[in-house]
Parts: structure tokens; sequence; C-alpha cells
């Protein structure tokens, strides 16, 4: 791969010059060229054991390990028996995996979203949605599922972190070296790189196509840093969430437009589509475009079978969190498309705004990814429900609880962060086939049977391990940063290994309440300081670069951690990665977490500590509304008791204090000669037991595919037989329902007196109401009369419906008539709603006309 350089005035060529390893070696060439090693442990194992150190110097990765493996190194590893043994069945297992030809009989999805968390050499993710996204493709492959995922290759990535003396966060954006990645370029039959282009403000971007391989996924990744396009458009893919909102909007365009177009190229044409997260919503339209060129479909028509293909996962719990853009940079990027899809630009501007007429109103992409999507999610249950409010402005004239927003709970990949020791006891005292068998509860209850002793051990081990990579770590960072020599001594021997050690680690935006814990400096300080019951904090986690607040946070804990209380007590460690999560998530004893309810959809990083016997103390908010069992870890209250944050926040901490003094610590100390606490193994048994087997990857593939998956493809192949007849016939009945619509006259009303007389409780509600429906059906047509219960000035709650039933027509009069027994006694609101039917409607909301009569 050669690229041109400018250096003062000279004229550069790059050339990359591959390292070439013995033929009796290569089989670590091609394991190292695909993901797989990194959830496999003989494998990581295997790259570990040929040199320790370097492994871990060059990031755990062994394509960078093998590029500087010495000829000396080569020949010993080639004499070593046991290593080339372990070798060859490492690799012949790898080929029983990618070999094995799956029955294929679901359809093919692509899967879309801006990053993917799947190994810390591959600088592809941020926090929680890359992991999220990285986990599910690793569940795909170990399933042979039918999907192909769509990215970014970023040349700088996300950030890595460093900590000043004074606790600033310093932002280091290091470049990647593709040649040292398990990337290869995309080659069409010609054997050329396959390149896109995207018009991006009037002039034309070109991206290239990357493979990655992850187990049988197939990862394809744009990037647009190389020589033919200009500089700032190189830029476009250096950095995750990089750059401006401009810049936003481009790398949007690149993925949702671009990667279509590369899968286009690469001549698949997968039969589904899931948008994870809004990033990529402008697929839609590109979507829309295609098929209008190919299919000769018009724009509704293409609306409506993209729309049966699509499924959008919204991972955000505010508004403020989607991405928005102001119509005037709109125009410079996607104005084109509105003569690509013959409609007005109001019309596309409509498409991401509550109100097309407002010019004023931002474009928002979530809203563009719902109004293409049939289907859409959250991703727990409450946040499901906190979606539906969300979205709820889109279709004004629905309760939020009747919108058809679901959910689906996410998950962790069990065997990319269970610890090798718990794996070993798992398939030992569970049952060999828990791997394929993971949300077999009767397996996970064995664990019951297990003696605490074993457990304990597992857990001290871990333990150990955590610590001594802690004391390694903290030794290196302090001294980096100047520290005194005599604080650093103190703090890291100060790291006792039979303290109980909480965990908090995740991403530092203010709503996760990191500094939650120093509400309260004297109550944490005796907590800490107990010689008979020590404590122990870790922290770690990084903040946006524009993110000052969380940056803030930081900074307060770090020099919290440098204050004579709570030196060695309390503990920050710098740049939170993936191996170092595997490491917390494995060895700590709590994993804290305290967000702002309900501001967390879902979270994931509690999942992995279940699965490695760590309890979960959480406010129930996100996964642990679903997860929490008495018995099985320790919980916050869902509801707040305070409007006041501050007087929230004091409450909070003062519970957190409270469970630790009264609960948590007495419970863990409780331990007999071994050392062994019987109540708190019993806290780790039924955490395994009865958690770890509902928030495994597998049972998150298996909800996709009976709620959404399998809905679209029933829906879409209606909707595409005999030349998509289904499709325009759908969209000629719509029409015809737009333009009647006003025309429809009330012509009768029979209801109760309620104004007059009240209704027992046990009586009958009857009510008649005859329309003038002009040329349309009486069965077009749907009235229903819905109960309401009023909680302010300005809110309603939905108590139930009714429908009515056709009783009578009359050439254009239609009569329809209902008879209930409300079961509630109370004061009620109601009113009666007309609404359109067709057997092709997915839900009311894929058709939202509403009238109130």
């Amino acid at each position: 791969m050669v690229g041109n350089l400018t250096q003062n005035g000279a004229k550069l060529k790059r050339i990359f010059i591959e390292p070439k390893l013995p033929e009796g070696l290569k089989p670590l060439a091609e394991l190292s060229q695909n993901l797989w090693w990194s959830w496999n442990h003989e494998a990581t194992e295997l790259f570990k054991s040929i040199d320790p150190e370097k492994f871990e110097g060059v990031n755990y990765n062994p394509v960078a390990l093998l590029e500087e493996l010495s000829i000396e190194k080569a020949k010993e590893l080639l004499d070593d028996k046991g290593f080339t043994t372990k070798m060859k069945r490492v690799h012949a297992e790898f080929r029983e995996y990618i070999d094995k030809v799956p029955a294929r009989t679901e359809p093919q999805i692509a899967y879309f979203c801006m990053e993917y968390g799947l190994h810390q050499s591959m600088r592809l993710y941020s926090g929680g949605l890359g992991i999220l996204a990285g986990d599910y493709l690793k569940e795909v492959s170990d399933r042979n599922f039918n999907l192909i995922a769509v990215g970014l290759l970023y040349r700088y990535g996300y950030f890595q972190q460093g900590i000043s003396l004074n606790g600033e966060q310093i932002n280091h954006f290091d470049p990647a070296t593709f040649t040292q990645l398990p990337l290869q370029p995309v080659r069409d039959k010609r054997g050329e790189w396959i390149k896109v282009q995207v018009n991006l403000a009037g002039r034309t971007i070109w991206a290239r196509v990357w493979l990655l391989p992850v187990g049988r996924v197939p990862l394809y990744l744009l990037d647009t840093d190389f020589d033919d396009n200009r500089w700032e458009d190189r830029s476009i893919s250096h950095q995750l969430y990089g750059g401006d909102n401009e810049n936003r909007l481009r790398q949007e365009l690149l993925l949702g437009v671009g990667g279509l177009r590369a899968l286009k190229a690469m001549d698949l044409n997968p039969d589904l589509y899931h948008l994870n997260e809004g990033h990529a919503a402008f697929l839609g339209i590109e979507r829309i475009n295609n098929y209008m060129k190919d299919k000769d479909l018009s724009f509704e028509e293409s609306l409506e079978v993209v729309r049966s293909t699509q499924l959008f996962t919204t991972h955000t719990p505010v508004p403020a969190g989607h991405d928005t853009f102001p119509e005037t940079l709109l125009r410079d990027y996607i104005y084109d498309y509105t003569y690509a899809l013959d409609i007005p630009w109001e019309d596309l501007m409509g498409l991401g705004r509550i109100d097309k007429t407002d010019a004023a109103e931002l474009f928002n992409v979530s809203h563009l990814a719902i109004r293409t999507s049939q289907e859409v999610n959250g991703v727990s249950r409450l946040h499901g429900d906190v979606s539906k409010k969300m979205f709820a402005e889109l279709n004004p004239d629905y309760s939020y609880t009747e919108s058809n927003v679901g959910y689906v709970t996410n998950s962790v990949h069990f065997p990319t962060w269970v610890a090798r020791e718990w794996l070993d006891l798992y398939q030992k005292e569970l049952g060999k086939g828990i791997l394929e068998d993971q949300r077999n509860k009767k397996l996970w209850a064995k664990i019951h049977g297990v003696p605490a002793a074993s457990l304990m051990d597992i857990r001290r081990l871990l333990k150990k391990r955590l610590f001594d990579w802690v004391r390694h770590s903290l030794q290196a960072d302090l001294s980096r940063r100047g520290e005194n020599p005599r604080s650093t001594f103190e703090i890291i021997n100060s790291l006792r290994d039979d303290a109980l050690v909480i965990g908090f680690a995740r991403r530092f935006a203010t709503y996760k309440r990191a500094t939650l814990l120093f509400t309260n400096e004297k109550r944490l300080a005796d907590i800490v300081n107990n010689a008979d019951r020590p404590v122990i904090f870790l922290f770690a986690g990084k903040a946006h670069p524009a993110d000052k607040a969380g940056q803030e946070f930081i900074r307060l804990i770090y020099n919290t951690t440098k204050s004579p209380l709570f030196k060695g007590k309390v503990v920050f460690l710098e740049n939170y990665s993936m191996e170092m999560a595997k490491l917390l998530v494995q060895g700590v004893d709590i994993w804290l977490n305290n967000p702002t309810r309900p501001l967390e959809a879902s979270g994931t990083s509690g999942m992995k500590a279940v699965m490695n016997g760590v309890m979960n103390f959480s406010v129930l908010d996100g996964w642990w509304c679903e997860g929490y069992k008495p018995g099985a870890g320790w919980a916050l209250p869902e509801k707040e008791t305070f409007e006041n944050a501050a007087l929230q926040n004091e409450l909070d901490a003062e519970t957190i204090y409270n469970l630790l003094e009264n609960d948590i610590i007495p419970t863990y100390y409780e331990q007999d000669e071994n050392g062994v606490s019987e109540r708190w193994a019993n806290h780790i048994k039924k955490t395994i037991a009865e958690i770890a087997p509902e928030f495994v990857m597998g049972r998150m593939l298996d909800d996709y595919q009976e709620r959404f998956y399998s809905k679209l493809w029933a829906q879409c192949q209606k909707l595409k037989q005999n030349n998509y007849r289904a499709a325009r016939s759908l969209v000629e009945w719509k029409g015809r329902i737009r333009r009647a619509w006003e025309a429809i006259e009330l012509v009768e009303m029979e209801v109760p007196d309620t104004h007059n007389h009240s209704l027992p409780l046990g009586g009958h509600f009857k009510a008649s109401i005859t329309l003038h429906i002009q040329h349309l059906k009486a069965e077009d047509l749907g009235i229903e009369v819905v109960f309401y219960k009023r909680l302010s000035e300005k809110e309603l709650e939905l108590i139930t419906t009714y429908p009515l039933e056709l009783k009578s027509q009359k050439e254009a009069l239609a009569t329809y008539t209902c008879d209930v027994a409300p079961n509630a006694a109370g004061v009620f609101e109601f009113g009666f709603r007309l609404y359109p039917k067709h057997p092709l409607l997915a839900h009311r909301q894929d058709f939202g006309l509403v009238r109130w009569l």
C-alpha cells in the first residue's frame, strides 16, 4: 500500500514490507487475521505465550506481535513442541469453526453502527454502544447467523486518556497503523480495491472499503484517509465523534449513504437492515433512491418497502442526546435528493421534523430513522417506556403507551467477558455444553451445588490478578506524572488483597454521578479506614473531550485519591480500556452504578460482572430493573423521592453508606477460619443462577429474531411479491384515504348524557356513530372510544379503549356501535377516535391519520 507524502519539499512514497513467517508458523498468521482469537481463551493464551511482555506492549495485538517476531524467536517457537502442538490444536479448532456451513433459512441482515468495540487494539469504539455492537457481532458469529455489518474505519479512533499531576484529563490521539491490524482491502473481480463515492457539499468524496473478519461475520469498514481525497476530506474518518457538528453530518452520510453504496459495489443485497442508533439514518433516504432507480417505484412505494425491511434501535434516553442538524447545513449536503426522489425540499426536511413547515426546527436523525423504519426499539424494558414517551410527539393523537416502540434488553458476549477460571468451573460443574446452551437456567442452577470454598478460591485468585495489574499500572502512571515516590509507595502498599473491593468504571457523563460517593466524605472515610474490615474503591473512565463537566468529575476524584484520608483506599485508574474492564469486572467484589434515574438506557458492564460472580450495587435503572433479585446484589430505589437534584443526591449517598455499613460489609466479612463467608457465597450463587442466563447475548439475538426480524421478514415478503404489487396497492389505498379524510362527515352521534347523569359501575356504556364515508369502504375505517384519567391540566393517562363495530351500511352511510361495561369507578374523560384500517398496516403509527369525532 503506497501513499504520497510531502516533507520539507521532498516527495516521498510509503511502502509496506510484509513480514514473512516460516512455513511451520503460518497458522499463527491466519489466526491473527481474524478476531475470533480474541474471544477464544486458548488462542489468546497461545499468542500471549510467545512473549507476554511484548504482547502487552503491542496492545494485545497478535498482528503487531508477529510483525516484530525475530528470526531467532521464530526458530525457538518452531523447536518448542509444546507450542507447536497447541498452535495446531487451536488452528484446527478455528478452521472447524470457520468452515462450518450453516443451513441458511433466515433473511440476511445488514447491521449499521458508528462504532464497534471488538478488541482494544481496534480503536473503533468509545463506550457502551460500541461494546454492545461488538458483542453482538461475536454472538452472531458463534450462532452462524446470517448477518453482515458496516461501519467506519478511524485513523485515530477515540482518544487515549492521560491524567496530569493535577487530575486534568489529557486526550491523546495516536494514529493506527492499518497494516498492523487484521484488515483486508476488499477488491472487485478485476482485483481493484473497491472505492465508493459520496457527494458532500458539492464535491466528491471517495471511501475505500475494508474487511475486518469477526469470526464468521464480515465487518465492512469505510475510510477516507487516502490520496484520492483532499486533506479536509481525508480527516472525515480520522476521529470517532471528532470535529464539529458538520463533520458529524459528514460521518453519518458516509456511514449511511457510503455504507449502502459499498454493499452495492460488492453485489451484496441484504434482506433487512438494522440501524444500531440513528447515526446511519440517511441510509433510509439512499435506499428509497435505489428502489426508485432500480425497481421503478414511486417515492411513496419505495418508502413502504424500505420501512418494511428496516429496524431502528435507539440507545438514547433524553431528547438532547439525538443528533440534530440545521436546515441551512443540510441544504448543502442533501438537497440533490429532492431531484432524485422527486419530492419538495419541505417534504425531505419533514422526514426529520415534527412539523415539516417549521424551518427553524432542527432536523433530527432519530426522527428520520423512525419514519423510514417499521420497527423501533429501546434497549431495556424501562428504556422502551422512556423512548415511547420521548417520541410520542411524532404521533400526538395516540398515548405514548400505544406506541409501536418495543424493546430488547442489551446483553453481553459470554465467552469474551467470562474469566477462564470461571469458564472452566462452569464447564466442569454446570455442563460441557454451557457455551452452546447459555440460556438454559437448569444448567446455571447447578451452581448452588458447588462448595462455597471453590467459588471464593476463584474470587481471590481473580482479585489478586487485578491487584497485581493495578500495582504495576499505578507504579508506571504515578511515576510518569511525577508523583512523589513516597506517596506512590504508600498508595501501592495500601492495596490489600483481602479487602472488599468495589469498582466503578464507565463513561464519565455527569448523569452517571461518579462523585456521588463523596457527598459525605467523613462517612466515606469511616468506611474505608476500618483496619479490620478494609474497603477499597477503584474508579476508571473517560469523559468526552468536549464534556468539561465530566472531566471535572475526573479531576475531583483524582485529587480526592491523594488525600491522606483516601490514599490507597480510593484509586483512579488511567485510560479505561477493554482489557482493564475485563480485569475489573472479573476481579472486584461489587460493581457500583448510581446514575440519575431514568437516564441509564441499559448499561452492560454490570452484566459482565454477574457472570464472574461479582454482585451489582446499583440504582434500579436500565437493565438492573429487570436483573435485580433480592439476595443477588443490592439496589437503590427506582423512583426518585425529591425533585431537587441536590436533595436526591444526598439521599442516595446516605442510602449507599447505610447499605455498605449495615449489610454489604458485614456480609462479606462474616468469614470462617478459611476466609469463606457462606452468606456472601450464597449471593454469588444466586447472582450466577438467576441473573446470568438472562443477560447473555444469545438471549438478545433470540429476542431480535422473534420480536423484530421475523416480523419484518414476513411484512416485506408480502409487499415485495408479484413485482411489489402489494406495496403499490397499499400506497394507492393510503392516497384514497388521505384524499377523502377531511371529507368524512359525522352524520349522527348517540352517546350517554354524561353531563347530567353518572354511569353506575357495572352499567352499560352504549354509543352509536353514523358517518358519511364518501367513496371509502366501511372496513377502511375504525372507530374506538378512548377513556382517559386526567392527571393534570396538560397530562392525561390512557385507561382503556373499546372498538366500535360496524352495525350497518347503506350506500355511503356507515353506522358503528359499542356496548361496553366499564370495570372501574372514578372520574374519566372519553372521546371517539377515527382511524384508517388495512391488513397490511404493521401498526397504527404506520399510517397515523386520526380524527376525533
